[in-house]
């Protein structure tokens, strides 16, 4: 096939303006609808090399396909999953759908059953279906208190250097705050640390938070790890977690990448308190993962009512105030949330319809591409452009209406400019762990 050859063009390409590189150089020939500018890419040994407007050249110098303004995608790039959680519904369903129901379920099945072939098992079988789909980095929370730290992490760092040719993988530490005042905190930070992950937690609001907190910045700030945060996953409008860290950020001079994950409760705040704590954000430079679909599952759920909102955090407002948004996948398949395949382009696809990033679509595909991948610290990944690596995601479909109204299961992923198989793995491969 031509995508077996190390040079040709992809003709008629038509890519998100946002995530091409110089876009500017490139004068479209027509008005660009949603923002997708039509161009011909020439890759040679893996590589973007030449991108000009659509119909530049009359002939090319290597072979060329035809891609009938298809769609251009770089690939994607999931900054806040659960690994070491996922597929574990068939066996641990959430009684009630609830965030409790899906905390009490988690720890049960994790006391029972996550030793290290189950933790590798499942998590293999995520990361299988995240590169069928086109995703290139990924970074996973892991649950670190006790000895399940010890033994997800070493999982971790088997997988990262099975797949290091394949996936970015990260991974964070996740307990709830309070463990790092202890000397078990310590010891996990320096096992963190060991592992090169990031040093993380939740942050729910208890007497002794700002103690908490702080000391967590203190044991980052010591060892030079990044930070990131669960905050405010809930309706409470109390829940202010997400202000506190950003005034501690500030406070401590912390120099790294600070991320908060969900920030729900930031949506049902006061809009004049929601905006003082969004202009803190932005002043501590910190990044913000929206999580909407495991979000819209659990939260505001009470038994026979209907929900009345979406669970998401202020998106928008956070955007147009400067602050970098990403959108991620969260939990797959598991009592946080019971659906899900890692797939960005659904992330993408639900995020659109559950917090209206369309109308005009402008800069949104860069959630789950180039703002994810810098927030990771990835400066040549989730965007297009000549010398980047040629790892893309080809669609049919012409338009923002096409791609998002039907499952695009035929997209072509190139990785180094080579197609890769993008067969799913059987849900059957997990069936001894689940039955």
């Amino acid at each position: 096939m031509l995508f077996d050859s190390n040079h040709y063009w992809l003709r008629n390409a038509r890519v998100p303006a946002s995530l091409l590189l110089g876009g500017s150089k490139w004068t479209p020939r027509k008005p660009p609808i949603d923002h997708l500018l039509t161009v011909d890419i020439e890759i040679q040994e893996g590589v973007i090399g030449t991108i000009t407007a659509a119909g530049t050249f009359s002939s090319f110098s290597a072979p060329s396909i035809d891609l009938q303004n298809g769609m251009v995608w770089p690939c994607f790039v999931d900054m806040h999953t659960h690994l070491d959680k996922g597929h574990i519904w068939n066996r641990a369903p959430n009684p009630n759908g609830t965030f409790e129901g899906a905390l009490t379920t988690v720890q049960k099945d994790s006391k029972q059953r996550w030793n290290e072939q189950d933790v590798y098992r499942r998590m293999e079988f995520g990361l299988k279906c995240s590169y069928a789909h086109g995703t290139q980095a990924i970074r996973t929370h892991l649950d670190s208190a006790d000895k399940q730290g010890k033994i997800s992490f070493e999982v971790f760092r088997q997988l990262q250097a099975e797949w290091h040719d394949r996936l970015i993988l990260q991974a964070v530490s996740l307990v709830s705050l309070d463990y790092y005042l202890t000397p078990k905190g310590e010891k996990l930070a320096d096992l963190v640390a060991e592992m090169g992950g990031i040093l993380g937690g939740v942050a729910y609001t208890n007497p002794d938070l700002e103690q908490q907190i702080d000391r967590t910045f203190q044991l980052a700030k010591h060892r030079k790890l990044l930070l990131d945060f669960h905050v405010d996953e809930n309706g409470d409008p109390e829940s202010r977690c997400l202000h506190l860290i950003a005034e501690a950020t500030i406070k401590h001079k912390y120099k790294g990448k600070v991320v908060c994950g969900h920030c729900c409760s930031l949506a049902v705040q006061p809009p004049e308190q929601a905006a003082a704590t969004i202009a803190l954000v932005k002043k501590a430079g910190i990044g913000i993962v929206s999580l909407p679909m495991c979000n819209l599952y659990l939260q505001d759920r009470q038994a026979a009512r209907t929900p009345y909102w979406r669970g998401v955090t202020r998106i928008h407002e956070l955007k147009k105030a400067g602050v970098p948004v990403a959108i991620a996948s969260d939990n797959c398949r598991d009592p946080f949330y019971g659906f899900g395949d890692h797939d960005g382009l659904e992330v993408f696809n639900q995020a659109v319809r559950i917090a209206h990033l369309d109308r005009p679509y402008g800069d949104w595909p860069n959630v789950v591409t180039m703002t994810p991948a810098e927030l990771m610290g990835l400066s040549q990944v989730g965007r297009i452009g000549g010398g980047l690596s040629a790892d893309l995601v080809l669609f049919k479909a012409r338009s923002f209406s096409e791609l998002l109204s039907r499952s695009q299961h035929d997209r072509i992923v190139l990785r180094n400019g080579k197609q890769i198989e993008t067969t799913l793995p059987d849900y059957a491969e997990l069936d001894d762990l689940l039955y």
